[in-house]
């Protein structure tokens, strides 16, 4: 299952991408400009960024599309024109068709995308009728925009009561009630983590998996985030106080880190054989 792509991180401090850079320089807030390009305006997006506007013409460009996936939840395919992904300089100067996404499910922000993929699995999406929204953001954390209005695609996806997977484009035909990631198969190692005041419990250590197990992760925050599991491209949202959980097979040799976007903590680090 496909997701924004990150680089590996070299520890905490370094968060999500793997260096210092890929997150917004001391001293500078979101919405400050390091770049010339464009206009940065005084109007939001509705997410709070402040818009940076271009010319129609040449303009970045994005479209978004689902589909169920084999086995749990929906795959996302963002569609791009004039406009490439940069997580190493995320953080610096706006530069022309370049940055990252913002996925948004009624609303509210699910990720920060690096990549044209994203898995969303079927537990954060409630039976009925939802907007997915993905928004394009330079460098330096503004918003993409064309008429004062921000660069983003959008898609209604319909999670029926039936398992995803059984029918295109997000919409299924109601049976079933739709099952949790951890009912695709029993989970060979179950890991339980508590995020709070920004310390993890237990202390990050390393997990040891043998090649085709299964995991499941339960994560507790007590802020909304974001879970990211590198090398595997499986992310999952984390509401605030409440116990989350992502199950993955280990079919990946190697040592992969799992970490928060927002508060950029490793939690455990996967060493599988």
């Amino acid at each position: 299952m496909l997701t924004a792509a990150l680089l590996l991180v070299g520890g905490a401090a370094a968060g999500c991408g793997g260096r210092a850079t890929t997150h917004h320089k001391p001293g500078t807030s979101h919405e400050q400009a390091t770049g010339s390009v464009g206009t940065l305006l005084d109007a939001q997006d509705p997410a709070g960024h402040r818009l940076r506007e271009v010319p129609a013409e040449g303009a970045p460009q994005v479209q978004l599309a689902a589909r169920p996936d084999s086995e749990d939840g929906w795959n996302l395919q963002l569609t791009v024109k004039n406009f490439r992904f940069t997580p190493d300089s995320t953080g610096g100067a706006a530069l022309p068709g370049a940055g990252h996404a913002h996925l948004e499910l009624d609303g509210r922000k699910l990720a920060r995308l690096y990549g044209p993929w994203f898995h969303l699995p079927a537990a954060q999406a409630s039976e009925g009728a939802h907007t997915l929204t993905v928004r394009l953001y330079a460098d330096d954390h503004t918003a993409w925009a064309v008429a004062g209005k921000a660069i983003e695609g959008t898609f209604e996806l319909t999670a029926g009561a039936a398992t995803p997977g059984q029918a295109g484009h997000g919409h299924t035909p109601p049976s079933a009630p739709p099952s949790p990631p951890s009912s695709q198969g029993p989970a060979d190692r179950t890991v339980t983590i508590a995020v709070r005041d920004g310390k993890v419990t237990p202390p990050p250590g390393r997990t040891e998996l043998r090649r085709g197990e299964r995991l499941a992760l339960r994560v507790t925050s007590d802020r909304a985030d974001t879970l990211h599991v590198h090398g595997y491209d499986k992310e999952l949202a984390l509401p605030a106080g409440q116990e989350a959980t992502l199950v993955l097979t280990a079919d990946r040799t190697g040592l992969f880190e799992v970490e928060t976007h927002e508060s950029r903590l490793v939690l455990t680090q996967l060493l599988v054989r």
